[in-house]
């Protein structure tokens, strides 16, 4: 497949290497310029791309940048896409940590349904809920015992069975939590955030968080502040507590 990557984080470094290690077609592109990613997509094996570039003739479109630059990106790019192209949404909301405050995620609380909305275009949520390094080392073929399984949001199921498949070559299960509305489950603050869990054990903690995002937001919310502190204050003890 085509794939573009905005964003040259852990994280999209990571996609970028594993997807072109697969076979895809893989360009990658972030806010410093093509320059600044030459040497490291000649390694990979991809091109590096003004933003413009890895958005044109794609079939997959991953977003893998802090929620505050989001906004930045040019709107008009995602609202000419085709409609079988499938964005996809890596993002996680760090109030205190990083993205600063932004007010309407204060008010909402659900990261990608306020990027979806920045975008104008349908995302899919998924790779939120999991280390790079997890999904740099732990994959597995598939059927092996205890496959890390990934939270997938959505609220198109033909965009959702492309990410499904994407998964698959990664090493990975996949768990579908619904529509994007509620992708809130596999936000920071979550029991399934970043826990390297199998879907069996994925499924119990979700059916377990129900349906009602007004119950469980302040907790969720409340748990992701404090998961931030931790994060500055000790970040490999952190994510111990996680497992």
């Amino acid at each position: 497949m085509k794939i573009g990557i905005i964003g040259s984080g852990e994280m999209g470094r990571v996609l970028a290497t594993k997807f072109s290690n697969l076979g895809h077609t893989v360009s990658i592109t972030n806010s410093r310029g093509p320059s600044s990613l030459k040497q490291f997509a000649e390694e990979i094996g991809a091109q590096a791309a003004t933003v413009e570039e890895v958005t044109k003739n794609k079939e997959v479109i991953i977003v893998s940048i802090p929620q505050k630059n989001v906004p930045d990106l040019p709107k008009n790019l995602f609202q000419q896409l085709p409609n079988d192209v499938v964005v996809i949404d890596t993002g996680n909301y760090y109030p205190n940590l990083r993205d600063g405050v932004i007010p309407a995620l204060v008010q909402s609380g659900i990261d990608s349904l306020w990027v979806q909305e920045q975008l104008g275009f349908p995302i899919v949520k998924v790779f939120n809920s999991i280390l790079a390094t997890s999904l740099k080392d732990l994959g597995r073929s598939k059927g092996e015992n205890n496959r890390i399984a990934l939270a997938v949001a959505g609220d198109n199921t033909k965009a959702k069975k492309v990410v499904f498949k994407l998964i698959d070559e990664l090493g990975f299960d996949s768990f579908d939590i619904g529509t994007i509305p509620q992708s809130w489950k596999q936000q920071p603050g979550s029991p399934i955030y970043c826990r390297d869990i199998n879907r069996d054990e994925l499924k119990k903690r979700v059916e377990a968080l129900g349906d009602e995002w007004s119950d469980m937001r302040k907790k969720i919310i409340g748990q992701r502040n404090a998961d931030e502190v931790l994060m500055k204050a000790d970040y490999p003890t952190y994510l111990k507590g996680l497992q």
